[in-house]
């Protein structure tokens, strides 16, 4: 008797295992990226399980920095089936990422027995593969070129790395984080990889990726060009990177003056434009340089050598600690006239008029009205298509690459409930005849 309720007990344990082995999940069979750069970029997947699948989300979120995280949604069309392929066309005209721009992305797949899968997020580099580069890397900068010797590179990393030297020396403003240099051969190659570029486009930093795109030929021209224009594109993201504020952003003759700065001696014609100023008493006002500069080309010189002048005298006056403590303060959401004042103790007009005075100048006859410096604190958004629907995330959240995914969700099957009952009843017997 008693060898057949151990035999009753086995075969109810194969009705509990039996069926759950036999269970299939939802399966990712494959997942992919094709780039087209720089005007698509595709997202492309294959995935089964033994019942319909019916929905299918790509959750993407492209690594930048910006006031709000946010993860886009989009739904893709298929036919709903076992085993189905889906895939979504990413326009950059909408986009317009820079090449080297980093995107996490997850998938969301529903089954019509309503089980769930959620992969986890993986990361595709949005790279402009027309060209075989090669890199140099030093600290935080990374240099990526493919026209030029490796000397060419040096020389322009060694540019760099001066002028990072020099501000920290005199600002105390530091990178916090990696910033990467994609140089084109000449400015018509870099247009290409632009979306919609002006035609004068001969570099442009994207600030809120850490990247700068830029055309520089590997010739001694190019070379002195470019010995000067990527330090002053490196300091735009410095500053952008030390004074980042959902509230407020830095006047540009802080931003453009400090660029200038890193350059190194100003131009020769920057000089004489900002000599003829002074000697015409004809400087443009402190409060006119934090907006905008003018189109106008000889306007436009004249105000970055002005800002240039500008940060040298705070510098040279005041000191290099007062002048991180200003980018500190525009970085805790202050105005740029209120950062002013409680760093040097005078706002915009008051900045005015020690500037000139150390120029040799009086002070203006009609004091300039500084305009509102307070940005709106509207989250930024990583664009998406109209079928796209943004959802925020949790600026601090972790993204982890692995291809490894479960599904949940799943009901219990019929047979687990009919294998549960009949272990126990096996049991209340087993225990009932021992006793006796």
């Amino acid at each position: 008797m008693r060898y057949l309720l151990l035999l009753c007990l086995v075969f109810s344990l194969a009705l509990v295992a039996t069926p759950a082995l036999a269970q299939t999940d939802i399966e990712i069979v494959s997942s992919s990226t094709q780039a087209d750069f720089p005007d698509a970029l595709t997202f492309k997947v294959v995935a089964q399980s033994d019942y319909p699948i019916k929905e299918i989300v790509l959750c993407y979120q492209v690594e930048q920095v910006s006031r709000v995280a946010v993860v886009s949604e989009v739904k893709l069309k298929f036919t709903p089936g076992e085993r189905v392929e889906a895939s979504w066309l990413w326009d950059m005209r909408k986009a317009s990422l820079p090449p080297g721009a980093v995107i996490h992305y997850s998938w969301i797949i529903k089954d019509a027995q309503g089980r769930v899968l959620t992969t986890e997020a993986t990361s595709v580099t949005f790279e402009d593969d027309r060209y075989s580069w090669q890199s140099l890397s030093e600290g935080k900068i990374t240099l990526f070129w493919y026209k030029g010797n490796r000397d060419f590179a040096q020389e322009l990393m060694n540019a760099v790395q001066g002028s990072l030297t020099r501000l920290a020396q005199n600002t105390g403003a530091e990178l916090e984080k990696p910033v990467r240099f994609y140089i084109y051969e000449n400015t018509g190659a870099l247009r290409q990889a632009l979306i919609f570029p002006q035609e004068w486009t001969g570099g442009q930093a994207f600030t809120d990726y850490g990247i700068v795109v830029i055309g520089v030929s590997p010739d001694s021209e190019g070379l002195a060009w470019g010995k000067r224009v990527l330090p002053h594109e490196l300091t735009h993201l410095l500053v952008h990177q030390v004074t980042f504020s959902p509230y407020s952003d830095p006047p540009t003759w802080l931003d453009e003056g400090l660029a200038t700065y890193a350059e190194g001696d100003l131009r020769s014609d920057m000089k004489l434009l900002l000599q003829k100023a002074i000697a015409d008493d004809s400087l443009i006002s402190v409060s006119s340089l934090s907006s905008p500069f003018p189109a106008d080309p000889q306007q436009a010189l004249l105000s970055y050598a002005e800002s240039d002048s500008l940060v040298s005298f705070l510098i040279k006056e005041y000191g290099r600690d007062k002048m991180l403590q200003l980018l500190e303060s525009l970085r805790q959401g202050n105005s740029y006239n209120n950062a002013l004042k409680q760093v040097y103790g005078f706002d915009i007009d008051g900045l005015d008029i020690s500037w000139r005075a150390s120029l040799g100048l009086p002070p203006r006859s009609t004091p300039t009205v500084a305009p509102s410096a307070t940005a709106s604190p509207t989250p930024t958004s990583v664009e998406a298509t109209p079928t796209a629907t943004a959802t925020a995330a949790t600026p601090a959240a972790t993204l982890t690459a692995s291809p490894k995914a479960k599904s949940g969700g799943s009901s219990a099957s019929p047979w687990i409930w009919a294998g549960v009952g009949g272990f126990v009843a096996v049991l209340i017997l087993l225990v009932w005849r021992l006793r006796r």
